[in-house]
């Protein structure tokens, strides 16, 4: 029985994705590292800093602990600039209609998202107070496809995690969902991942299998 419903954050709730893009795409410019977006999308799901070290496979020289810091520290700062942007008209009203129905039924709902701005993005879309639990990158240690994110949600919603559907746009988001015992649910790209237990062709697709 489906007890809660993990969701991720970009991709999923809403997309910020391309002001990922925008902010990765200045900073590798600024350091004369190609960048384009077929690299943009093996960043999905990944932390900050594991981000960064994709990137820099591309640069000519080595960086110090020290310059990663503050180039990643350089990268959020132009993407926060970004998320000011966003007020509650950009959420989706099917997606919030989905969240509440959830709730409405009895099952518990949480964000797992490797990012540190979650609290942020969802203050700015209007939502922070509809989910009943929120993981994100300042919870963890490990990004996604490690589990931690969302063994963290599932253990402050207070439940297990094969009693919970995990939603998910990115390859690794699935893996993490597996490793940790979740039932995978793949929207976006990553309805072309074998391992998703099911399919959703949009986010309400998610009601008639966590009521079934």
């Amino acid at each position: 029985m489906v007890q809660g419903v993990i969701f991720d954050l970009d991709g999923v709730i809403c997309s910020t994705d391309e002001f990922h893009y925008l902010a990765w795409k200045a900073l590798a410019d600024k350091e004369g590292i190609p960048f384009d977006r077929e690299t943009n999308n093996l960043l999905r799901g990944v932390s900050r800093m594991a981000s960064l070290e994709i990137i820099l496979r591309k640069a000519t020289r080595s960086y110090s602990e020290e310059e990663k810091a503050s180039l990643a520290d350089y990268k959020n700062e132009l993407y926060r600039g970004y998320l000011k942007q966003m007020t509650p008209a950009d959420l989706d009203p099917n997606v919030l209609k989905t969240l509440h129905t959830l709730k409405e039924k009895g099952v518990r709902i949480a964000i797992g998202s490797s990012s540190k701005n979650t609290k942020t993005i969802l203050t700015n879309l209007g939502i922070i107070d509809v989910f009943d639990a929120i993981a994100d990158g300042n919870d963890i240690h490990h990004s996604k496809p490690d589990p931690e994110v969302f063994l963290v949600a599932a253990k402050k919603l207070g439940l297990e995690p094969s009693s919970c559907i995990v939603v998910e746009d990115a390859f690794a988001g699935i893996e993490a969902a597996k490793r940790g015992g979740f039932v995978a649910a793949a929207i976006g790209d990553a309805i072309k991942d074998p391992d998703a237990d099911y399919v959703l062709s949009t986010l309400s697709d998610v009601l008639s299998i966590a009521l079934a």
